[in-house]
This record gives structure tokens, C-alpha cells and sequence, in this order.
């Protein structure tokens, strides 16, 4: 195998960079745009656009103009097939539904951030809360802060050397001691509720999904509207949360230990 250089890896994290400036806002780019927000010679940029082009990750939609391409697509079908999150998950967002009513939500960080990787929605919920491919801070919201609490302890000092700030902001802490207090108590309760992080009045339980080192491979949870229901006991839904969390990371371990 060949390995790359570190002149070979910058080159190679630029011409991804191209997929990623693919948003819900700006869906499709000009050749010269792309060049534009690359910063790199023309040469080199028409031959990453035509790398990715021949891979099908990008797709000429008229002429010099591209979207996402048919490759990204049937790479989604894969994970939906193949994820073991996903597959450890198959049934459990259904009868979270059933049990509490409210849609139901699989989550796992991602970069400095939470991911949704699956959703089972109940009727007339609404479609914008949050959904599969959609991120979300990793210091808001009770699905992305019982992930945080059960990061390695390596993996949360990095995250505090990188965004002292902005956990401040959030109210997780000040100092390193206090961040890690605030997490402390969360990984304690084994789950989290929050009110109003990104929706006014609507309020969220997750729990984490572990690994047997009870480290977090993600989370599930369920979200409602208190101007919509009234009837849901915080107690009940902290249960069946925790419980569909305990059923999905019990078959994850069974699943690797074959």
C-alpha cells in the first residue's frame, strides 16, 4: 500500500474539500466558484473536479455547473444496510414511538459535532426538528451532551483545548474542573433533559449508547412540544429512553463478540 506524503495528504484534504461546500443553501457549484474557494492554481483544481466527476461524488448538472453525485448515493444506501448502529437500532426507535407518542432519534458525534443517523417520526411530528444528516453542536441539546459526557477523558481534554469558549457559553463549565463536573453529573444520571436548547418549549431526553469501557458510541432520545402534549411523564419517558439506549449498545457488544 501506498502511503501518502504529507504534501500527497494536503492535496488529497483539498480536493474532499470541494465535497463539503455542497450545502441545502448552495446545492450546486461553477467550475469557477469551486476554483474560487479552493485558492489553488486552475490547473490543479480542474483535475480534482474531474477526480471527483470519474468517481461519481460530483455530477454535471449543465455545463460547468455540478451538484453531489449518484456515488454519494449509493454509499447512503450501503451504511443504511451495513451501519451497526443503525442495525442495532432496528425496531427500538419504533417502539419509543409507540411507548411515549414523540418521535424518536439516533445520534453519534462527528467531527466537533453530533450527527442524526436515524429517526423514526411520529405521526403529524413536525419534519423540521432534526434529522437523519443533520448536525448539531456538540454542546447543546440532550442528545449531543450525554454523548460528550462519556468521551474518553483524552478525547474531552482535547475538546476543551479546542473550544474553551464556546463551552462557557453553553453553561458547561468555565474551567476545566467545572466542564468536568457538569459532565460528571450527567454520566452519573445516565441520561439528560433539556428545554428549549433549539425549539422555545420543546423538551428532549436522550441517553448514551455505550461501549463496554462505557465510552459513547452515540445516543438516542425523543423530543415533544409542551404547547402540543401535555400528557408525557418525565419519568416514563426517562425510562423507555434509557431502556432502548441499554437494548441498543447491548447488541452492539453482542454483535462484536460475536
Amino acid at each position: 500500500m501506498t502511503v501518502p506524503t504529507p504534501q500527497g495528504s494536503a492535496s488529497l484534504a483539498k480536493m474532499l474539500h470541494i465535497l463539503e461546500l455542497f450545502s441545502e443553501a448552495e446545492p450546486v457549484w461553477s467550475t469557477a466558484a469551486i476554483l474560487e474557494a479552493l485558492e489553488t492554481s486552475r490547473s490543479t483544481g480542474y483535475r480534482y473536479i474531474k477526480t471527483l466527476h470519474e468517481a461519481g461524488l460530483l455530477d454535471a448538472v449543465r455545463n460547468g455547473q455540478y451538484t453531489l453525485g449518484p456515488r454519494i448515493i449509493e454509499m447512503d444506501l450501503q451504511i443504511r444496510q451495513t451501519d451497526p448502529l443503525l442495525l442495532a437500532s432496528r425496531g427500538v426507535l419504533e417502539d419509543l414511538v409507540d411507548k411515549i407518542g414523540h418521535s424518536a432519534l439516533l445520534c453519534t458525534a462527528f467531527r466537533d459535532s453530533v450527527l442524526c443517523v436515524g429517526e423514526y417520526r411520529a405521526p403529524l411530528s413536525p419534519e423540521n426538528r432534526f434529522s437523519r444528516g443533520q448536525r448539531r453542536p456538540l454542546f447543546q441539546g440532550s442528545v449531543s451532551k450525554v454523548i460528550l459526557a462519556h468521551f474518553p477523558h483524552h478525547r474531552l481534554k482535547a475538546v476543551y483545548a479546542r473550544q474553551s469558549t464556546e463551552i462557557e457559553n453553553a453553561g458547561l463549565g468555565s474551567t476545566w474542573s467545572e466542564f468536568r463536573s457538569t459532565l460528571g453529573a450527567i454520566k452519573k444520571d445516565g441520561h439528560l433533559l433539556t428545554v428549549g436548547e433549539f425549539n422555545p418549549g420543546v423538551y428532549s431526553v436522550a441517553a448514551p449508547i455505550l461501549t463496554d469501557q462505557k465510552t459513547s458510541l452515540g445516543s438516542v432520545g425523543v423530543a415533544w412540544d409542551e404547547n402540543e402534549r401535555r400528557d408525557v411523564e418525565f419519568d416514563h419517558a426517562v425510562l423507555v429512553v434509557k431502556q432502548a439506549a441499554a437494548t441498543i449498545s447491548e447488541r452492539l457488544r453482542d454483535e462484536q463478540h460475536g
